[in-house]
């Protein structure tokens, strides 16, 4: 089972930053990821989804590929080009994979304007090495679906001081 995690933060480039982090982790298989999305809410309230998969543009170059073979059986590969690649952006435009676009615009509307969000569908994670590396990250957490446990932990990582704000420690006496 997936669990759901809405993190707030001040700015866009915080939210990519620590979305980065955690496909960096992904990569170390410390924590599986169905689905990492950037959200942003502008001056004027309005949220734009930032996508890691632009499924539009996948499904105009699969569309593209397809008709382009399609239209040479018929001697008209551009025709074929063209209407494959109308459809496949069609299908990726209906399509929607991940978290529902809907739940995400609506959950980003408690978001401050000018600010931005990380939404994490999380299949599987080693839960001690990736909070230690969320530690100090900041932000707010707004949602999940974890338990009371992992929750507060998650919200404890988040609020921590990172070691280059503690004070450092006194120099060895001699």
């Amino acid at each position: 089972m997936s669990d759901l995690v809405f993190i707030a933060f001040p700015t866009e480039q915080k939210a990519e930053e620590v979305r980065q982090k955690v496909l960096s982790l992904q990569r170390e298989y410390l924590i599986e990821l169905g689905d990492a999305v950037v959200v942003v809410k502008d001056a004027s309230g309005q949220v734009k989804l930032n996508q890691l998969i632009n499924l539009t543009a996948a499904g105009a170059a699969t569309g593209a590929m397809w008709g382009t073979l399609i239209g040479f059986i018929f001697l008209a590969p551009l025709i074929g080009t063209a209407l494959g690649a109308a459809s496949g952006a069609l299908s990726g435009k209906l399509s929607d994979i991940g978290i529902n676009d809907q739940f995400m615009k609506d959950a980003a509307s408690a978001l401050q304007p000018n600010t931005a969000g990380l939404f994490l569908l999380i299949r599987k994670m080693t839960t001690d090495k990736v909070l230690a590396v969320l530690r100090g990250i900041g932000g707010v957490l707004m949602s999940t679906s974890f338990d009371e446990t992992k929750e507060a932990a998650l919200r404890e990582a988040l609020a921590a001081s990172t070691p280059s704000s503690e004070t450092p420690p006194p120099p060895p006496a001699t």
